[in-house]
């Protein structure tokens, strides 16, 4: 699948948690809950070690260890150290689960739902995403079960510090991840808010990605994208030579996708999905209007800027290769058609994820775990938020909610890609789902229970602790 990302937001106080608010960065200040200080509680806890603090103004921010084992039906056979972060505002505040699904940063970063419910923020690097790989790996323990467990272990140890209420968080893979969590440990949330997470229930219908591209934007953008995606084909020879220099020059290797043709129409493929993942409709503009007679330079660089040729070497698909291998046993991955470019151009379509994983990795697919997943959220969610991207890729394969689920929500921002959120969303919708994320997480005024259209962030935006930390890799990962 294709990539994951991260979040902002806007300011204002509440009326009603002045006091609140205040005490928080007056006990943030100071480090502590009064008692001990916040660092001996954390490595008080058995397992978590410190990896190091930095500074940041009105929070601390710890990187952890924490010992986890491999397998949490064996918990005997063997343990790993799973990186994680705390950023701590004060124990009196809510807490936000956050995760990525991939690796952890270790630069202090709040989630949306950390701002609006002003809280701490605990994020998890997920399991197999280095440092977090057990050695030797056993790849059969990288499943959505034992990664839910690892959640759950980590929040029954931080529990009796962050004894308020606990929102779990996460978009595009860290969605997904945060659902999944929620099915399996359904009590350990107050609230989920899943942004941009694909729902791949029948990995083999994949029709829903067909329709999205036949109109997604205007009809000129979709042409300008077609062209440059077919012309790139046609000129598979001359264009592939400057990729083999370019695969000299940056040490690129081919071994775990079979060749460098092979890594080269996969990187063209993705082309069209990497625009309405990352871009805007505003963005056409910079895409080549006449690929026909575009030179061969203007071609590349379309395709390298939003695609990247070096995302499907060797060197590329390394760091996701735990990706790549629970989208080929669980999670799924999308099959889509090219229409606008003749079969003779083709020659291996989009390829499945095996193609990305080492051989020596065995994978056997698993299609009754997201039908299990699936058919869970809709008979069983509860204090649950999807919100999905109107022109996102991913988006057009969402979580769907039946009539079982209570106080549960999906919504979808107009106009926005991957990094759909709750600020881009109408303000009706903004209103009640920031409205439903204070009253789960326990900090809801009076005001806002009274009225949506009072509900504000409860934290100030912080240009660079809001930052979204945007990794352009390769496309097939969500």
């Amino acid at each position: 699948m294709r990539k994951a990302l991260r979040w902002l937001l806007a300011l204002t106080v509440l009326i009603g948690t002045l006091g609140t608010a205040g005490a928080a960065t007056a006990a943030d200040a100071t480090g502590t809950d009064g008692t001990t200080d916040i660092k001996e509680r954390l490595l008080s806890i058995p397992g978590m070690s410190l990896v190091e603090e930095k500074p940041y103004t009105g929070y601390r921010f710890f990187v952890l260890n924490y010992t986890q084992p491999v397998d949490h039906r064996k918990p005997s056979k063997g343990t790993f150290q799973q990186r994680i972060t705390v950023l701590h505002k004060d124990v009196a505040r809510p807490t936000v689960l956050f995760t990525s699904g991939y690796n952890v940063s270790t630069t202090p970063r709040r989630s949306e739902p950390t701002q609006i419910v002003d809280g701490n923020q605990v994020s998890l690097e997920y399991r197999f995403f280095t440092p977090s790989r057990p050695a030797p790996a056993d790849w059969s323990k990288l499943d959505i079960w034992q990664a839910a467990s690892d959640q759950h272990r980590v929040f029954k140890a931080l529990k009796g510090i962050y004894s308020k209420k606990w929102i779990s968080t996460g978009g595009s893979k860290g969605g997904m991840t945060a659902t999944y969590y929620e099915r399996f440990y359904p009590r350990d949330m107050d609230g989920v808010v899943a942004y941009v997470a694909p729902n791949d229930v029948v990995n083999k219908e994949d029709s829903a990605y067909d329709r999205f591209f036949a109109r997604v934007g205007t009809e000129e953008c979709r042409d300008r994208l077609n062209g440059v995606q077919r012309e790139a084909l046609v000129r598979r020879e001359p264009l592939e030579k400057k990729y083999a220099a370019f695969a000299q020059d940056n040490g690129l290797t081919f071994k775990t996708i079979g060749s460098l043709d092979k890594a080269y129409e996969a990187t063209v493929l993705d082309y069209v999905w990497g625009f309405w993942q990352y871009s805007r409709l505003s963005d056409c503009d910079q895409i080549p209007a006449d690929a026909k007679n575009a030179t061969d330079d203007e071609i590349w660089s379309s395709v390298d800027t939003i695609s990247g040729f070096s995302a499907y070497a060797d060197q590329g698909l390394t760091t996701y290769t735990p990706y790549y291998y629970q989208a080929g046993t669980q999670l799924g991955a999308p099959t889509i058609r090219f229409p606008h470019i003749e079969k003779r151009y083709i020659r291996y379509g989009y390829q499945p994820p095996r193609n990305f994983v080492p051989r020596d990795i065995p994978m056997k697919f698993q299609p009754s775990a997201m039908r299990d997943v699936d058919t869970w959220v809709r008979h069983n969610a509860r204090h649950m938020l999807f919100v999905n991207g109107q022109n996102d890729p991913w988006s057009a394969e969402p979580f769907r909610l039946g009539k079982g689920a209570k106080d549960s929500y999906v919504m979808t921002a107009p106009g926005m890609n991957h990094g759909a959120n709750v600020a881009g969303l109408v303000p009706e919708q903004k209103d009640l789902a920031t409205a439903r994320i204070l009253d789960w997480a326990g900090v809801a005024s009076s005001a806002v229970q009274a009225d949506p259209q009072a509900a504000k962030p409860l934290a100030k935006f912080d240009a660079k602790l809001d930052k979204r930390d945007m990794h352009r890799e390769q496309m097939l990962r969500p």
